[in-house]
């Protein structure tokens, strides 16, 4: 089946660049909103959800401050990843966070739904 990349974009009311890149970036910041616990081995990030599921990723790319691009490890595809991005909109000086990931063509709906709520909590939680 066809995937499909997808790109979203969340405006967040965050003013403070080091907030919001350690949110993205440490194995701290993500377990605030992107999973129950995260451990990290130099490029290696393991990724804990409940008490039973576990999906391991490499830090292909990152630049401080502006991105970090993650490949799942058990992911048959090497094009696909999902990235966190974080720009300054110089009309308001927010942050956006621009997200990419890829979904097979039907679940394209379910991951917009997951990446919402995620956001949301990361929003809850950092105050954003």
């Amino acid at each position: 089946m066809e995937r499909k990349k997808v790109h979203l974009e969340y405006l967040l009311n965050a003013t403070s660049k080091s907030i919001l890149w350690s949110a993205i970036s440490t194995p701290t910041g993500l377990e605030g909103w992107f999973a129950d616990k995260v451990d990290s081995d130099d490029r290696t990030v393991t990724f804990y959800w409940g008490k039973t599921e576990k999906r391991s990723a490499e830090i292909i790319a990152m630049r401080s401050y502006s991105f970090i691009r993650f490949r799942w490890l058990d992911n048959e595809s090497p094009r696909e990843y999902f990235e966190l991005k974080m720009t300054n909109s110089e009309l308001t000086n927010d942050f956006v966070l621009e997200i990419t990931d890829f979904a097979a063509a039907d679940e394209v709906g379910d991951l917009r739904e997951l990446w919402e709520s995620q956001v949301e909590t990361l929003r809850r939680t950092c105050g954003f």
